[in-house]
């Protein structure tokens, strides 16, 4: 079967030593299939200046490695997510060394949902840990999915929070799809499989390597609109992450701590050279929820084109009979409204009317009207 040929050619191309994304990616161009890229890789590999070793496994690849990547993706719920597919996450194309493919587990929709990344310090404080539990819970109210790394420390803790909220979860992990590291997090990433996806650009199998990790941390902050670093020490890797999503051009945010905590020395780095201090989970929700909404504009708008997905995704129902958002929507009235305002006519928290007004404009129901203005939407007399 010609479809079968194509995946096998692919899983034979992300396998190839030394082939990284862009390579890949430039082969496809000129072949156009991976079939065909596989099927004259002699001739192609004048042009795709590839190494000897890739040469010799595309011709002569372990059937073995291929079959078991097979039988990985045979497994419910399991997808190879190739970067010609309408699906895959647009906001990591426009990261540095964009991948060629990703193997998820879980569901792929949810790398395609507004994401904000929390990263932080393994070896983080209690008060850390419970920080970016409540900032994740905080998040996935507000309808963000919360991506990290399934690491020790903070990464855990914010897979956490997004869980008891609720909400979904995205983890970005440094190894093969299949492997749980570290291993004290296997219930952790049953749950992150069942409510968003584990994600990985490393073939089933691989190990965790130290160069692993940089790699995987421009995914998190690819994917993401905006990464917050809890807790971090001058030698963190989340620095790594925050730095990468800045030159995505991204926002970093940073909570600021106690100048004789050395895991708050990260944290002030990155505020001093650039970083939004944050200090609460409403500040970042208000931040990204214009990029949010572009994102979910554009989605729409090629997701339709594609007729890939029903919007109903991206709307939960149920809305409209929610009482603190019909007391929102009441609260609104058909003039501009400030946000102050809006708490004081609800009597909910600053946090939530945030959170739930960026639901509402996702939605296409409320739209900001300048100077921290809200206003309602109305369908036009349809």
């Amino acid at each position: 079967m010609h479809h079968d040929d194509e995946l096998l050619a692919w899983l034979t191309l992300l396998r190839a030593p030394g082939l990284g994304g862009a390579s890949l990616r430039a082969l496809l161009g000129v072949a156009g299939t991976a079939r065909a890229a596989c099927t004259d890789i002699r001739k192609l590999s004048k042009q795709a200046s590839l190494e000897q070793a890739a040469l010799d496994w595309i011709e002569h690849p372990d059937r073995g490695s291929l079959d078991a990547d097979l039988a990985w993706l045979a497994e419910p719920g399991h997808r190879l997510l190739r970067c010609n597919e309408a699906d895959f996450p647009p906001q990591l194309e426009t990261i540095a060394a964009p991948p060629a493919a990703l193997y998820v587990a879980g569901d792929a929709a949810s790398l395609l949902m507004p994401q904000v990344a929390i990263v932080g310090a393994r070896s983080a404080s209690t008060q850390g840990l419970a920080t970016a539990r409540g900032f994740a819970r905080a998040f996935s109210r507000s309808g963000l999915v919360v991506t990290s790394g399934m690491a020790d420390g903070i990464d855990g803790a914010a897979h956490m929070g997004a869980l008891e909220a609720g909400g979904a979860t995205v983890a970005v992990v440094g190894t093969g799809p299949d492997l749980v590291y570290p291993r004290k997090h296997r219930d952790l990433a049953d749950k992150i499989i069942q409510h968003g996806a584990i994600v990985s650009e490393f073939p089933p199998g691989t190990e965790a390597r130290p160069n692993h990790f940089p790699r995987r941390n421009r995914l998190i902050a690819g994917l993401a609109l905006g990464t917050l670093v809890v807790e971090a020490g001058l030698q963190s890797g989340s620095l790594i992450t925050a730095r990468l999503a800045a030159e995505a051009g991204r926002e970093v945010f940073a909570l600021p701590g106690s100048i004789h905590n050395p895991l708050a020395k990260g944290c002030h780095r990155l505020i001093r050279d650039g970083a939004r201090l944050v200090e609460t989970a409403a500040e970042v929700i208000e931040a990204l929820a214009p990029a949010a909404h572009t994102l979910g504009t554009d989605l729409r708008a090629r997701l339709d084109a594609e007729g890939t997905f029903a919007t109903a995704r991206v709307s939960p129902a149920g809305r409209a009979q929610d009482p603190d958002y019909v007391a929102l929507l009441a609260a609104l009235g058909d003039a501009p409204v400030a946000l102050d305002e809006l708490v004081e006519r609800t009597g909910l928290g600053a946090a939530a009317v945030s959170s739930m007004l960026l639901l509402l404009e996702l939605e296409g129901n409320v739209a900001p009207a300048g100077n921290g203005r809200w206003q309602r939407l109305f369908a036009s007399g349809a």
